[in-house]
């Protein structure tokens, strides 16, 4: 019927045959004694009444439920025996006959008075089950089906309209799937009709548009597809449509426009296009709510959304807006919401806004609106919420703004706004959240601000602000987070920021504060975050700061801070973050830092610390970055710091340190940057990489491999210990090579020795590292493929294709096929990639089943990604809609993780020399795979001989390797920059990396000596566009995955992370991102030229 149904709509004969079979069905049943009230009183040929049917038809159901028993709602649901019978009651469709119904009393049925039902009311009922059995053409004279909130899945069936007096039909917050059925439109009296919150697909079906008399209709929070359909508009009695969140692409109708009792409009969240059309706007003279937001709707915001005089609330943010907001906006006097925030927004705010005197919320942040921020918002007496950051704002902050004493969030951050900040900012005793950052702003703190205990958020950073610290904030117990930084506050801590009981970020750093730290901190227990940096702090740092359990980040750096670190720091057990660098501390590094087991980074450099390096230092296994550099250290180095495995930076000179290096820290493989210059070290370097490429000088005593060191002897004697291992690592690896090398010898032999048309046995050689017979599974992948016919090819390369085979065991695998020539560069891709997957086992690299070399076929055999690889699903307009920002953060995680192995932990380290979308591939989970090892090479600093030729992929690959061919791992960091930003944007990221080198290389060719100024990035900006934008914690994560990508991306090679930090980093974004505030910036954590802020 439904095939029928599309073929029919498909003309406008068809359509009018279709309404005319409508209408006529109508008639039938309106006019037939079957569906009357009264029929419930009839016997039917079966010899059962209307009213044991129902009851019949209700208990069948109830007995199809996952969890009939165990719902204490359907207990009731049960039969009454027989008058006279001693049998107990029946709850079971099966025990009808002779038992009485009462289904009328039965919770959830409601019945007319004839008996029959009209309304089955189950919403939150814990119901678990389908509707397959669910008999509606038992129930002739059913007007209300509610089903909310419940466990109930499966399709909707077609069979729901045999309900044709139903008026009210509420199936949402379930999980029902499928298409939303055709056969709906059959429900002609229909006037609710409810599926939002389920797992719907497919478009919104035509019978919908036969429903005259419908007035609400909700679908939101579903996976519909398609556009939003033209005959919406025949539904001329419509109040309430819901479509949010869903997939809907493409424009809005103008047949919209023809709704003219619509009072709700809900579209948000869906992939919508194209522009909002005058007239479809202008005619719903009804509208109080429309809301538009996290669309990709562009153009400008038409003059006649000023006829909307009902309006109450609307929300066009998070589109692409492009113009000025129109003057007619301060018609809408019912106004109450206005969210114009995250568009293209440029001009003037219209002074006509300050005509909506019931304003409560004024949303305009993320825009590019500039000039003054009109005196006009001043009228706005009932505005609690105005946003204006991140925009172009210039001037003075209007005196009238002191009128708007109901306010609780008041944002001007990231402007270029100067003069003073209004002095009755919290006059009305409301204000929750106050931020002015990153703009002009001198002279002092508000009185207002000082007394404003109702304060939650205060964010004052980058201002030119200036007064006595200590008289200018107040207590404030409800403050939780506060940054005054980076302004020219002075005088001496307050003890009353101790009584602030919920504070958990506070940062001054950066002002010109003085005087001791007050004991009284260590009350603020909940305090995570404490920077003080870059100061002029004095004396010690009090004990009472071991109080402050929760804290994760403490800088207290570049202050005059003396005497001992006391024993209490111990205590900090969450502490991630801890710099002391540049003051005057003195005595010994406390021991009790072995404590602090979530240390990554441990800065105590340019201080006066003494004695020894404790050894407890060897207890932080996270630690990543260890400065200990200009202080008065002796001793000798502990081995324990060789135990540290994730320790990447160790920088040390600088101080009176002696001794040799032990041999524990050639273990130390994350370690990547090295300063041991200025001791008095001796004996031999290290064997890594690390040691080789260190800052040596000033160490007298030392030798090894360093190009400003001699050789050390040679006669040194080794323990019989170090002597066994090394023979018997040295003969295993040998042996493994050696194997690899002659198996690929014969093999190139015998290729010599054939003729044009060998014969069988003249030309097989297997090698294979599967567990089973070498010739057996060539013969099988050649039968799978029918001797790798191109309908099995799933890809091509360089080297040869991929093709796709199903074995006899039903496995399927990849088989990657060489070119039949026997050239070098072929026979080279062939050993390289056997020889790096051999060594690599990696959740996120590809597993190697196999290979085998035949005269005429050399393949090697893979598990099988069956997502195939990330550039063809990012190509892919359907496949990249379903690679969410989770999975997309996820896949950058695995690539991060698989590349730090192979930089980090595989010994000897290998570079991949060609990252690129095409070799990452997917698996079932959409898990990341790197794959494709052809150019694979094992890094070796000493020798150069095995890079003879460029490799990579051309915009992927470093600009150094331009002017050089000797690729090493900050070039795959390159590569995996390109990449993780290529899946955020949806597309590869060339003409974002381009104009970003344009403009670096412009700020370095200029005559100032100022290093490059800082440049903001707004996420939005380079997001895939096919997504709806990510939101809380996703959102957090994106910009960080968007922050590292840009570090990875700078021009210099010892610029850019290593990947062991990258991964790090992301391993842990999940704890750090969980107290980024709802709009901010994602700095770069890395050094370097690309000074780039990633901006929410």
């Amino acid at each position: 019927m439904e095939i029928l149904a599309k073929i029919l709509i498909s003309n406008k004969i068809g359509r009018l045959f279709l309404f005319s079979s409508f209408i006529i069905v109508a008639i039938i049943i309106s006019i037939s004694p079957s569906s009357s009230a009264t029929s419930s009183v009839v016997s039917n040929p079966t010899g059962t009444t209307q009213e044991e049917q129902e009851a019949k038809a209700l208990l069948k159901w109830k007995d199809s439920l996952d969890n009939p028993t165990d719902n204490s709602l359907l207990s009731s649901w049960k039969f009454l025996p027989p008058q006279g019978s001693t049998s107990s009651l029946t709850n079971s469709s099966s025990d009808l006959k002779g038992g009485v119904s009462s289904h009328c009393k039965w919770v959830g049925i409601i019945c007319n008075k004839f008996g029959s039902v009209t309304e089955i009311n189950l919403p939150s009922s814990n119901l678990r089950g389908t509707l397959r059995n669910f008999i509606f053409s038992s129930f002739p004279n059913l007007q209300k089906f509610v089903l909310y909130n419940n466990s109930l899945h499966g399709s909707i069936p077609s069979h729901i309209s045999n309900l044709s007096r139903l008026t009210y039909l509420d199936l949402g917050g379930n999980n029902f799937s499928g298409n939303i059925p055709f056969e709906i439109g059959l429900l002609t009296s229909l006037q609710i009709l409810f599926v939002d919150g389920n797992h719907l697909n497919g478009s919104i079906p035509h019978g919908i548009g036969m429903l005259r008399s419908l007035k609400e209709f909700r679908a939101k929070n579903n996976s519909l597809s398609g556009s939003i359909p033209n005959f919406i508009g025949n539904l001329s009695s419509l109040t309430f449509f819901e479509l949010s969140e869903n997939k809907f692409s493409g424009s809005i109708p103008q047949e919209l426009g023809k709704l003219k009792f619509l009072t709700y409009l809900y579209l948000y969240g869906n992939n919508l296009t194209g522009s909002i059309h005058p007239s479809t706007i202008g005619n719903l003279s009804n509208l109080i709510t429309l809301k538009l937001d996290r669309n990709k709707i562009s153009g400008s915001i038409p003059q006649e959304v000023g006829q909307l005089k009902s309006l109450s609330n609307i929300d066009l943010s998070v589109n692409e807006l492009t113009g000025t907001i129109p003057q007619s906006i301060g018609n809408m006097s019912n106004l109450t919401s206005l969210a114009l925030d995250v568009n293209k927004l440029s001009g003037v705010i219209p002074c006509t806004i300050g005509n909506l005197t019931k304003l409560k919320s004024l949303r305009l942040p993320v825009n590019r609106l500039s000039g003054p921020i009109p005196p006009e918002i001043g009228n706005l007496r009932s505005l609690r919420y105005l946003t204006l950051f991140m925009n172009k704002f210039t001037g003075s902050v209007p005196i009238e703004l002191n009128n708007l004493i109901n306010l609780e969030l008041f944002l001007l951050g990231d402007n270029r706004l100067s003069g003073y900040l209004p002095e009755n900012i919290c006059l009305g005793g409301k204000l929750k959240e106050f931020s002015c950052n990153a703009n002009n702003f001198k002279g002092s703190v508000p009185k207002s601000l000082k007394n404003c205990t109702t304060l939650v958020r205060l964010q004052l950073q980058g201002n030119q602000l200036t007064g006595n610290i200590s008289q200018a904030f107040g207590i404030y117990p409800n403050l939780n987070y506060s940054d005054l930084s980076n302004n020219n506050f002075y005088g001496e801590l307050s003890e009353k920021w101790g009584q602030c009981c919920n504070l958990t970020m506070l940062n001054i750093s950066n002002n010109k504060i003085s005087g001791k730290l007050p004991t009284e901190l260590g009350i603020a227990t909940r305090l995570q975050v404490l920077d003080l940096s870059c100061n002029h702090l004095e004396e010690n740092i009090p004990k009472e700061i071991g109080q402050l359990k929760l804290l994760f980040i403490m800088k207290l750096n570049n202050n005059s801070l003396s005497s001992k670190v006391p024993e209490e720091i111990g205590m900090l057990s969450q502490l991630q973050q801890l710099d002391l660098s540049a003051n005057k501390l003195s005595g010994s590094i406390p021991i009790e830092l072995g404590k602090c087991s979530n240390l990554m980074g441990l800065n105590l450099s340019r201080n006066r610390f003494g004695g020894n390096v404790p050894s407890q230092i060897g207890n932080l296994r996270f630690l990543q970055n260890l400065e200990l550099s200009q202080n008065l250290l002796t001793g000798q180095l502990p081995l324990e710091l060789g135990y540290l495995q994730t320790l990447e930076t160790l920088y040390i000179s600088h101080n009176n340190l002696s001794g040799p290096i032990p041999s524990t820290y050639e273990k130390m493989l994350s370690l990547t940057y090295v300063d041991i210059s200025f001791n008095q070290l001796e004996g031999p370097l290290p064997r890594s990489k690390a040691f080789t490429e260190a800052t040596l000088q000033n160490n007298k005593g030392l030798c090894g491999n360093n190009t400003s060191l001699k050789a050390c002897p040679m006669y040194k004697k080794k323990s019989s210990n170090e002597v066994i291992v090394l023979i018997i690592v040295s003969i295993s690896g040998t042996l493994f090579l050696s194997l690899i090398i002659i198996g690929m010898l014969f093999i190139h032999q015998k290729s010599e020795r054939i003729t044009d048309e060998p014969s069988e046995t003249q030309s097989e050689t297997y090698f294979v590292i599967w567990n089973h017979n070498g010739k057996k599974v060539h013969d099988e992948i050649v039968k799978a493929t029918e001797n790798f016919n191109s309908k099995f090819c799933i890809g091509v390369g360089g080297y040869g294709g991929a093709y796709r085979a199903m074995l006899s065991t039903g496995q399927v695998v990849a088989v990657k096929k060489f070119h039949e020539n026997r050239e070098m560069a072929n026979q080279e891709a062939f050993t390289s990639e056997i020889s790096a997957l051999t060594r690599a086992r990696h959740r996120n690299i590809i597993k190697l089943h196999g290979f085998c070399s035949h005269a005429r076929y050399s393949f090697l055999v893979y598990e099988f990604m069956e997502q195939g690889s990330l550039a063809n699903i990012l190509s892919d307009k359907v496949k990249a809609t379903e690679l969410g920002w989770r999975k997309r953060v996820n896949i950058v995680k695995g690539l991060a993780d698989a590349l730090s192995y192979m930089h980090h932990e595989c010994s000897p380290a290998m570079v991949h020399r060609d990252i690129s979308s095409n070799n990452v591939l997917l698996d079932a989970e959409y898990e990341a795979h790197i794959a494709d090892f052809g150019t694979a090479r094992i890094l070796v600093p000493e020798s150069s001989s095995n890079w003879n030729s460029f490799a990579g992929t051309f915009g992927y690959s470093a600009p150094e390797l331009a002017y050089t061919i000797q690729a090493n791992e900050k070039c795959d960091v390159y590569s995996f920059g390109v990449v993780a930003l290529e899946v955020i944007m949806g597309k590869h990221p060339g003409d974002l990396i381009l104009s970003l080198s344009t403009s670096l290389s412009s700020s370095l060719s200029s005559s100032s000596s100022s290093p490059p100024p800082l440049r903001q990035i707004l996420l939005m900006d380079v997001l895939d566009h096919r997504l709806s934008p990510p939101r809380n914690e996703v959102a957090d994560k994106v910009a960080s995955v968007v922050s590292l990508a840009f570090a990875c991306l700078q021009q210099s090679p010892q610029a850019r992370p290593s990947m062991k930090q990258v991964s790090q980093k992301l391993s842990t974004m999940v704890l750090s991102t969980s107290r980024v505030r709802k709009f901010g910036c994602e700095y770069n954590q890395f050094a370097g030229e690309n000074t780039i802020s990633i901006c929410i």
